[in-house]
């Protein structure tokens, strides 16, 4: 397949992808504007992304920090873009991430939050961040229990150059089976739900329920997400 045909199937999966949404959001009786995507463009070469944002993608996600240093440097020309960081979070690499970044998306401790705030300082901008929750209790995935969001919230909330702006998940499985494994990510999407209510009562900068990708997209929706992150969706299988 030749590189233009790459860039013209990018611009049909995100258009597939957008079409999803709204019918989902609409199956539940949803606003489709209240539904953000995220292209999740990890591994995947900058024309990728530059073909996504030609078709009218703003927002990106990026899980390694060298790489979304590289690619934001590189698209440092197309001011509109907003570069989501939702990768592990090492303290080594919080410069570059906030160099890059406009969200970081995968905050799941004080300390962390702390040097985020400080290089947001000396970069003289305000980054918004996500508490990443650990709502499968995983001992794979990282994140914060539902117990711990309001301590570390209220924490965070005390920052001068961060802006707490809500929660984000990625459960154990993240394949919604109708006959296996939905009512399971039902139970956990709402109690994400219902904590992001409560934050939202607390905060008025939290806005955003980071819920869902393209194994659970579904139940997502229903669940009250506001924002989904699709990469292969959109992009392609990574190599």
């Amino acid at each position: 397949m030749s590189k233009n045909s790459d860039i013209n199937n990018i611009a049909t999966q995100l258009l597939n992808a957008q079409n999803n949404i709204k019918n989902i959001a609409q199956k539940y009786n949803r606003s489709a504007s209240a539904v953000t995507l995220m292209a999740v463009s990890k591994t995947k070469p900058v024309e990728d992304v530059i073909a996504a944002y030609n078709a009218g993608q703003r927002i990106f996600g990026e899980n390694y920090a060298q790489e979304l240093f590289d690619k934001h440097q590189e698209l440092s020309h197309l001011a509109d873009i907003q570069w989501h960081y939702i990768g592990p979070i090492q303290s080594n690499k919080t410069k570059i991430i906030c160099q890059s970044a406009s969200w970081i998306d995968s905050v799941d401790r004080l300390k962390i939050a702390n040097r985020i705030d400080t290089h947001a300082k000396e970069l003289n901008k305000n980054i918004n961040l996500l508490l990443q929750v650990n709502i499968s209790n995983s001992p794979q995935k990282s994140g914060i229990s539902l117990e711990q969001v309001n301590e570390l919230a209220e924490s965070i909330n005390l920052l001068e150059h961060v802006t707490l702006r809500g929660l984000m998940a990625i459960p154990d499985n993240y394949t919604a089976d109708e006959n296996g494994n939905r009512p399971q990510l039902n139970h956990e999407f709402n109690q994400m739900l219902a904590c992001y209510s409560d934050l939202q009562q607390q905060y008025p900068s939290v806005d955003t329920l980071s819920l869902g990708m393209s194994g659970d997209l579904d139940v997502a929706i229903e669940c009250g997400s506001t924002m989904v992150r699709l990469g292969t969706a959109i992009f392609g299988k990574r190599n």
